[in-house]
């Protein structure tokens, strides 16, 4: 009996040992899967091509010229690589090129590619300082703080950590039921980890609505006027200006409707704006 049940609490120390280094490894894979994926996108020929359009965008930024760095830089981002810093220099280029409304389009897009980057938080800040328009929610917002984790992680991020923390979290209630409940601290962590999970779980549900539902976009044009209807003689509501940020309610042939504000809704052509998750 004796050598029994040291067997079985062998077992039961290997089993908590195997889900909690399955929890951890996942956790340290997720954090660097964007970049890693970034750096492999392609090989062979287009990984050369990739290379030289990088090189050449970054050689023209230091040179001052700005459109060429535009252009290289985007025809990287045209062939589908999603990187953070790409996306960034992208927005630097636009800045200093003079094209506010893009350049604030691109930090947004690198925002949630690499959240948190000090450089990239300034510069979009510094652009948005350049904008005409004024929103209500612009300054210090409490649910940074109270949700810190959704500004700090990606999306990737955030799905792998709730699908980690599910798996982790059903593991220990096996482990309960093996141990009978024996296992000391068990409910306490149990409960811990079912909380995160379920924090992270809603997170994601939140990120996919924002994506899928609530599109934010941002004015690309210097001046766009919005009107009540989609035609170009319908009433002219407001006007707005490069780098405001909306959202896309809909859209309907070559015109989008949008929201600046509670009380400033309208319609304007969708070439007009740049959707942020639609880089």
């Amino acid at each position: 009996m004796a050598m029994q049940q040291a067997i079985k609490t062998r077992l039961e120390h290997l089993m908590f040992f195997l889900v909690s280094a399955l929890f951890v490894s996942v956790i340290s894979v997720s954090t660097s899967s964007d970049s890693y994926a970034a750096g492999n996108n392609s090989d062979g020929e287009q990984s050369r091509v990739a290379a030289a359009l990088l090189l050449d965008g970054i050689k023209a930024y230091e040179a001052a010229d700005y459109t060429a760095a535009i252009d290289k830089f985007s025809a990287l981002a045209s062939t589908g690589l999603r990187n953070g810093k790409l996306f960034y220099n992208l927005g630097n280029s636009y800045l200093k090129a003079g094209d506010i409304g893009r350049a604030i389009l691109w930090y947004e897009r690198a925002m949630l590619l690499i959240p948190g980057d000090a450089d990239l938080e300034y510069n979009l800040n510094y652009a948005r300082g350049l904008t005409k328009d004024r929103q209500e929610n612009r300054g210090f917002r409490v649910e940074k703080i109270l949700f810190f984790w959704k500004y700090m992680l990606t999306d990737k991020t955030v799905q792998i950590c709730a699908l980690s923390l599910n798996g982790f979290f059903w593991g220990l209630l096996l482990l309960q039921v093996v141990t009978n409940g024996r296992l000391k601290g068990g409910r306490v962590l149990s409960a811990v980890v079912g909380g995160l999970a379920l924090i992270f779980v809603l997170t994601a549900f939140y990120n996919y609505y924002e994506s899928s539902v609530a599109n934010k976009a941002i004015i690309l044009p210097g001046e766009v006027v919005v009107r009540s209807g989609l035609a170009e003689d319908s009433t002219e509501l407001f006007r707005l200006h490069a780098g405001s940020l909306v959202l896309l309610d809909r859209r309907e042939g070559e015109y989008a409707r949008i929201t600046f504000s509670k009380d400033m809704i309208g319609w304007i052509p969708i070439e007009s704006i740049g959707v942020i998750r639609g880089g």
